[in-house]
C-alpha cells in the first residue's frame, strides 16, 4: 500500500481504492438484508399457517373427545336404568305389585297386590317410616300447631301480616294483665291478710257479674259486627286499654275498688265481645279452601302462645319495680299500634259504609273503581260518633271537578 492505494500482486493488476472497497461492502450487506427479509416474511407466513392448522386439529380432537364422553355417559345411564328396572321387577316378584302410594307426615303407605296382579287377591297395606332431618321434623311439628295445613296456599295473603300483628298485640296484652291483676289484688287488700276474705270474694264476684251484664247489653249491636267490624274492633281495643287503666287506678284509691273495678270489667267485657264477634268474619275472609275451622284453631293457638310470652314478660318487668304510669303508657301504646296494624292488614271483599264511600269517591274523582286492596287500604278504621255523616252520592266537593261540571253544562 502506497499513497493511500492498494497495489495489485500481479503485473498489470488494477489498483483498488478505499472508496471502491466501501461501496462493495455496502452492496454486499444490502443484498444480504434483502435476502434475509424475504426469507423472514415467507417463514412467518408458513409459521402462521402451521399454527392455524394445529388449532383446527386441537378443536376437532376436543369435539371428538366430548362426543365420546357424552356417549359413555349415556351408556352409563342406560346401564343404571336397566339395573333399576331389574331391581324393581325382582322386588315386585318378591313383595308384589305396588298399586298406589300415599304419604303423610313422613310416613309412606303402599297398597300392594301380592300375586303380581291386582284384583285377584286382597290388597296388603304396607308402610315405611321415611328418614327426615331432625331440624325439618322440628319445623314441621311447630308448623302443625301455628299455621293452617298447606300454608300459604290455603289462606289469603293478608293472613300472615294479620297474625304477626295479632301476636304482638297479645304479647303487650299479656304483659299488661300482670300489672292490672297486681293492682286489683293490692286494692282488695289481699296482701294485708286473710281477715277480710269473704268481703274480697264478694267484691270480686260483683265485679265479674257487672262485666257479664255489660256484655249482654252490648250484644244487641250484633248486626254491626258483620258490617263495620274493623271500626268496632279498633274501638274494642280502645275500650280494653281504658278498662286496664281504670283497673290500675284502683291501686291509688282502694276505697273505690268496687265501682272502679265494675266499670273496668264492663269495658273489658264489651271489648271481648267485640273481638270474639268480629273474629269469625275475619277468619272467613282468610280461608280459601273451606278451612275456616283450621284457620281459627291456628289463630287461637298463636294468640295463646303470645299471651303466655307476654305474661312472662310482664312478670320479668314487674320484678324490676318500674314506674306504673310509664309501664302502662309503653304497653298501652304498643297494644294500640299493633291493634291498628292488625286491623289495617285485613282485606275484605265486601262493601260496608266506609269502603262504599271510598269506591264512590274514587269513581267520581277518577272515573275508575278502586281494587279491593286499594279500597281496604284507604278505609278509615278510626271513626268518632260526631264524625258519622250521611253518605251523599253524586256530590263532589272538589273545586276543580265542580268547575269542570259547570263548564260541561254550559257547553
Amino acid at each position: 500500500m502506497k499513497g493511500g492505494s492498494i497495489t495489485g500482486v500481479g503485473n498489470g493488476a488494477p489498483s483498488v481504492t478505499p472508496f471502491m472497497l466501501h461501496n462493495l461492502t455496502k452492496s454486499l450487506h444490502e443484498g444480504k438484508e434483502r435476502e434475509e427479509s424475504g426469507v423472514s416474511g415467507s417463514g412467518r407466513r408458513a409459521l402462521s399457517e402451521g399454527r392455524r392448522e394445529r388449532e383446527r386439529e386441537r378443536q376437532a380432537g376436543a369435539a371428538a373427545a366430548e362426543r365420546a364422553y357424552e356417549l359413555n355417559r349415556e351408556k352409563e345411564r342406560e346401564r343404571v336404568r336397566e339395573q333399576q328396572l331389574r331391581f324393581e321387577a325382582e322386588r315386585e316378584r318378591r313383595d308384589g305389585v305396588v298399586l298406589c302410594k300415599e304419604r303423610s307426615d313422613g310416613v309412606q303407605w303402599k297398597y300392594v297386590s301380592k300375586d303380581g296382579r291386582s284384583g285377584e287377591k286382597p290388597m296388603q297395606v304396607m308402610h315405611a317410616q321415611q328418614h327426615r332431618d331432625p331440624v325439618a321434623e322440628l319445623v314441621s311439628f311447630v308448623k302443625s300447631y301455628i299455621v293452617p295445613e298447606n300454608y300459604p296456599d290455603s289462606v289469603a295473603p293478608s293472613y300472615t301480616p294479620y297474625m304477626q300483628w295479632r301476636a304482638v298485640q297479645y304479647l303487650f296484652g299479656g304483659a299488661m294483665s300482670v300489672f292490672t291483676t297486681r293492682s286489683l289484688m293490692h286494692a282488695l287488700g289481699v296482701s294485708r291478710g286473710a281477715s277480710a276474705s269473704s268481703a274480697v270474694a264478694v267484691n270480686w264476684v260483683i265485679k265479674d257479674g257487672a262485666g257479664r251484664i255489660g256484655k249482654m247489653i252490648f250484644a244487641r249491636h250484633g248486626k254491626k259486627f258483620d258490617v263495620d267490624l274493623k271500626q268496632l274492633r279498633f274501638k274494642g281495643a280502645m275500650l280494653m286499654q281504658l278498662g286496664a287503666g281504670v283497673e290500675l287506678a284502683t291501686m291509688a284509691v282502694p276505697h273505690l275498688f268496687l265501682p272502679l273495678a265494675c266499670a273496668a270489667n264492663v269495658a273489658k267485657n264489651v271489648a271481648a265481645v267485640t273481638s270474639s264477634s268480629t273474629r269469625a268474619p275475619i277468619y272467613k275472609a282468610f280461608a280459601r279452601r273451606e278451612n275456616i275451622g283450621d284457620v281459627t284453631a291456628k289463630g287461637e293457638c298463636i294468640s295463646n302462645i303470645a299471651d303466655l310470652m307476654g305474661t312472662g314478660l310482664g312478670i320479668f318487668i314487674s320484678k324490676k319495680s318500674p314506674s306504673l304510669v310509664a309501664t302502662f303508657c309503653v304497653l298501652s301504646c304498643g297494644y294500640m299500634i299493633s291493634s291498628f296494624n292488625e286491623i289495617k292488614s285485613v282485606r275484605l271483599a265486601t262493601l260496608n259504609r266506609a269502603r262504599f264511600g271510598v269506591v264512590v269517591q274514587s269513581f267520581l274523582e277518577t272515573g275508575k273503581v278502586p281494587s279491593v286492596e286499594d279500597a281496604n287500604r284507604r278505609e278509615s278504621v278510626i271513626t268518632l260518633p260526631w264524625q258519622e255523616k250521611p253518605l251523599e252520592l253524586g256530590i263532589v266537593h272538589a273545586p276543580e271537578l265542580h268547575r269542570r261540571t259547570l263548564t260541561q253544562r254550559n257547553f
